[in-house]
């Protein structure tokens, strides 16, 4: 059924047709403890919330669906902050509840994230038997030194452990999340990383490069001196380590973060977003994208359960995005995607305006510089390009509308 659904997406470049099916995704906001490095909307030790949120939750679900319809949908995501702190029959009440609310697909993918202290194999078979399909457990790095400078909360053979958990549980689709660039890390540790990942043989991996977010702990220590992440070239080597690796392993490198074994085990949810596709945001601080309306929810759980019991969608902020917003989002979103990159056709289609009209010369410019191949109908990274892939999106902010 995975594979089966997953050649109803786009199998080429284009961007998530306006009919097309959407996504959802959810917020679980709640962790043990805080990552130095992480700027999402989580709060620690608020676990004695999660009851009354799971019940806002449902709550908003309905009042979604009484503003934007039934779906369908084709994808769920379970994100946080750490969804694996919520007991089984929690996510199944969840599941429950999106089922009752939206039109699912038949075989959609359902993704959870999970942290390896978090999870053992009962805890995954009870997710499994709810109904998620697709497991992502955020490993970051199997060194003691760099787990502790992350603030990861797991011991080096955790990781493992839950990868086997989860296959004895029944999960045929799991992916595995690891950051290069962390204070003090080797080539040697990446190789090791990547090496022993590589021998469980996950479906997918997500190599995310370590970013100093505004406002962070790691901020302040970047600021005061006391730590020094690596510089850019030394990213820039283990990333082409990386490609290196997983190519001789036979991963496809489909988005510049991305990694699968197979096509039919990319990210479905993901490609919604770089598709620049519409989606569901629900829970605290979650973002969407309906109807050509960006919208961003109340961060505070608190404050979020309050609005949903007074029957008030949680929306904070709503921001319509006019047609040239959305073909450049189109752009520097789908840019990312290494393997399909763009269609000419597909952006006609979608935005009604020629692509190589509107961005003749930043195109040129960048295959002058080598970082963007352009064959009249395709326009992708090149392996340059991926490593300074930011770079190239900005390129495309300014289209001659």
């Amino acid at each position: 059924m995975l594979t089966a659904l997953s050649e109803t997406l786009p199998q080429t470049s284009a961007p998530q047709p306006r009919d097309a099916p959407w996504g959802l995704y959810i917020h679980i906001p709640f962790c043990r403890r805080i990552c130095p490095y992480c700027d999402f909307n989580v709060y620690a030790r608020q676990e004695p919330l999660i009851p009354a949120y799971l019940a806002a939750l449902t709550r908003e679900l309905e009042l979604i669906a009484a503003r934007w319809g039934r779906g369908p949908l084709q994808t769920i995501y379970l994100g946080g902050g750490t969804p694996s702190l919520l007991e089984p029959g929690q996510i199944a009440a969840v599941l429950e509840a999106i089922a009752r609310t939206f039109d699912v697909l038949p075989g959609a993918e359902v993704s959870l994230e999970a942290n390896p202290e978090t999870v053992d194999r009962n805890k995954l078979a009870g997710y499994r038997s709810a109904g998620v399909n697709r497991l992502s457990i955020g490993v970051q790095t199997l060194a003691p030194h760099g787990l502790k400078v992350l603030g990861r909360a797991h011991r080096p053979e955790m990781p493992e452990r839950a990868f086997r958990a989860a296959r004895d549980a029944g999960f045929e689709n799991v992916n595995l999340d690891l950051i290069s660039g962390w204070p003090g890390q080797t080539r040697a540790d990446w190789l090791h990383d990547l090496s022993t990942v590589l021998s469980w043989e996950p479906e997918h991996l997500s190599l995310y490069a370590l970013t100093i977010e505004p406002g962070t702990p790691y901020e302040r220590g970047v600021q005061r001196g006391v730590l020094r992440p690596l510089d850019d070239d030394a990213v820039a080597e283990l990333a082409e380590l990386a490609m290196d690796l997983l190519a001789q392993r036979g991963y496809e490198h489909y988005e510049v973060s991305n990694w699968a074994r197979e096509r039919s085990f990319r990210s479905r949810h993901n490609q919604i977003y770089w598709r620049n596709g519409w989606y569901i945001g629900a829970g605290a601080g979650a973002h969407g994208y309906l109807g050509g309306i960006r919208m961003v929810n109340e961060r505070l759980p608190a404050r979020y359960i309050e609005r949903v019991r007074a029957g008030d969608l949680p929306v904070r902020e709503e921001e319509p995005i006019d047609p040239r917003t959305e073909a450049i989002e189109t752009m520097i979103l789908g840019i990312r995607l290494v393997t399909d990159g763009i269609s000419a056709r597909s952006f006609h289609e979608r935005h009604g305006r020629d692509l190589w009209e509107l961005y003749r010369a930043p195109i040129e410019e960048l295959q002058d510089l080598g970082l963007v191949e352009w064959d009249g109908e395709q326009l992708r990274l090149t392996r340059r390009g991926i490593l300074v892939a930011n770079e190239v999106a900005v390129r495309f902010l300014e289209p001659l509308w």
